[in-house]
């Protein structure tokens, strides 16, 4: 076949042009219009388009794009024969880009179908995006065991999860909120033991409380926006983060700390979506106390190198 067209539906489905199963998808059975430019552009769709084996063209309106779409498109990069990709894409105006390689070609989609969550840097608190897709590597780092789990899975939440991070000793450092559509605030539903805030039970009572409630609420509100917008895009976060934590009521002075952190988005058979963290020291970070000291404060610097 010379010349094939397929589309992605926003779930990860593949149909074909102008078949019943893609007008079921549109909503519409009889379009007296480009049925498939108006769902590219307005519905999430990605289209797909092989030229005689030897060039892989993808069209997509990056905004609208949904994670599974994403996915299987990038997936089927990956185990393509082809080597010259186009990717055509929307911004204000139809942009198209020309890459060599699969891999460049997968990672040019997920920077252009990034999560636009991006809150405003405040003086205490920092983020600096990093590239996730980079994480699909064969590392066998911790970051790269999650990442890829994560995709294995299709982002689709199992017990295994919890068995693979065990067998790789990552339980300790991870944690599990649970947002829920139309609901405002994440709450705790895993706290690893390697997180003993305020109180070395904390990993147990604090299951259900919300996110915000921490001794620092401005970092409590400030973290959980990002796990609503990880929840709410389908889409992972990587980062480097750098926080000025402030401690309970009664005790003085600012905890530092640098730390990477991995958030994953995971489906569950629910209407609850589950955001994993797991986060570790950033290299050269070397935990200063701003007052006081690091004995007074034991639980606070766990608290910094959490989430």
């Amino acid at each position: 076949m010379k010349h094939l067209t397929m589309l992605i539906s926003p779930d990860g489905r593949w149909v074909v042009e102008d078949s019943a199963e893609f007008f079921a998808a549109l909503g519409d059975s009889r379009p007296d219009y480009d049925a498939t430019a108006f769902a590219v552009k307005n519905l999430g769709f990605i289209k797909f388009q092989v030229h005689e084996q030897s060039l892989i063209e993808i069209e997509l309106h990056p905004y609208t794009v949904e994670l599974p779409a994403l996915l299987a498109a990038q997936q089927q990069l990956l185990v393509s024969k082809v080597r010259l990709f186009r990717i055509r894409y929307f911004d204000t105006t139809w942009q198209s880009e020309i890459l060599p390689g699969a891999e460049l070609a997968v990672t040019r989609l997920s920077e252009l179908c990034a999560p636009k969550f991006a809150p405003s840097a405040k003086e205490r608190f920092f983020v600096e995006p990093q590239d996730y897709s980079k994480l699909f590597d064969g590392s066998d780092g911790p970051l790269q065991l999650l990442a890829q789990k994560w995709r294995m899975l299709f982002g689709h939440f199992d017990p295994s999860v919890i068995s693979f991070a065990i067998n790789h000793q990552l339980l300790s450092r991870l944690m599990i909120f649970g947002v829920t559509p139309g609901v405002s605030d994440p709450v705790f539903r895993f706290i690893g033991d390697g997180f003993k805030w305020l109180q070395e039970e904390y990993q147990f009572y604090g299951v259900g409380e919300k996110v915000e409630n921490q001794p620092d609420k401005e970092y409590g509100n400030w973290v959980a926006g990002f796990y609503k917008s990880v929840a709410s895009t389908g889409q992972p976060r990587y980062d480097l983060v750098s926080a000025k934590i402030q401690p309970p009521l009664g005790q003085q002075g600012l905890f530092v700390s640098r730390y990477e952190r991995l958030l994953l988005p995971w489906k569950t058979s629910s209407d609850e979506i589950l955001v994993s963290m797991w986060s570790k020291r950033a290299e050269g970070d070397k935990l200063p106390i701003l007052a006081g000291s690091e004995t007074e404060y034991p639980l606070l610097r766990i608290v910094a190198k959490s989430s």
